[in-house]
C-alpha cells in the first residue's frame, strides 16, 4: 500500500467506515511505515481532542474549534492526469514506448545516410556511388529497396520497388510490374520500418 492511500484511509478508519480488508491492509502498512504511523497518531490525538470537545465542552468558542480544524492534516489530493495514468499503466506504457520509439527512429532518419540496396537478382544491379541502375535488358525477378540514394530503371522489376529518401528516374523503356513506392517523409519511413520489422518476424 501506497503512503498517499494510507492517509486517505485513516479518517475511514478512525470513523469506523473502513472494510476489514482495508482495515488490515492499514494496520500492516502502519506496522512498516514510521511516517504514516506518526501521522496516524496525531489524527488519533486530534480526534479524541474534537470528542471531547463535543461531547465535554459544547460552548467552546468558534476561534477554538477554528484553531483545531486548520491544525488537522490536510488529505493530499492528486492531480486528475495522475490518477488516470495509475488507472490506465498499460495504455500509459504503450504510448511511453510509441514516443520514445518516434524519436529514436528521428534521430536514426537524421543520421542515416548510407546507401542501402535490398532485393534479389542484384547481380543485375549497377551501383555507381549513390546511384543505384537497372540497365536496360535486365530484369530483377522480385522487389527492390534502394535506401539514401538515385534508382534508374531503364530495365525490368518484376516485383515492389521501394525508394527511401531518395530520387526516382523511370525510362520510357523501364517497366516495374508491382507498386512503386517514395518515402520521403519522417513519418512514413518509421511506419515502413514498423511494418518491414513486423514483417521479418512473420516470415521467420
Amino acid at each position: 500500500m501506497e503512503c498517499n492511500l494510507a492517509v486517505s484511509l485513516m479518517h475511514d478508519y478512525l470513523d469506523d467506515d473502513l472494510p476489514k480488508d482495508q482495515q488490515l491492509a492499514l494496520k500492516t502498512h502502519l506496522l512498516t511505515c514510521p511516517d504514516c504511523r506518526l501521522q496516524f497518531k496525531e489524527l488519533e490525538r486530534t480526534d479524541m481532542l474534537m470528542f471531547s470537545l463535543n461531547h465535554h465542552a459544547p460552548t467552546a468558542p468558534l476561534e477554538l474549534t477554528h484553531r483545531i480544524m486548520s491544525a488537522l492534516p490536510q488529505e493530499k489530493r492528486q492531480q486528475p492526469w495522475l490518477r488516470w495514468i495509475r488507472r490506465h499503466p498499460a495504455i500509459t506504457a504503450a504510448a511511453v514506448f510509441l514516443v520514445v520509439m518516434f524519436i529514436s527512429s528521428v534521430s536514426f532518419w537524421d543520421q542515416d545516410t548510407q546507401l542501402v540496396v535490398k532485393g534479389s537478382d542484384l547481380d543485375q544491379v549497377v551501383i555507381e556511388g549513390d546511384t543505384v541502375i537497372v540497365p536496360e535488358g535486365k530484369t530483377i525477378a522480385g522487389n527492390l529497396t534502394v535506401e539514401n540514394g538515385k534508382t534508374q530503371i531503364y530495365g525490368e522489376v518484376n516485383g515492389d520497388l521501394t525508394v527511401i529518401d531518395g530520387s526516382l528516374y523511370q525510362a520510357s523503356t523501364a517497366h516495374i510490374s508491382g507498386r512503386v513506392k517514395k518515402v520521403d517523409q519522417a513519418l512514413d519511413w518509421i511506419w515502413y520500418k514498423i511494418t518491414n520489422a513486423f514483417s521479418d518476424v512473420a516470415y521467420r
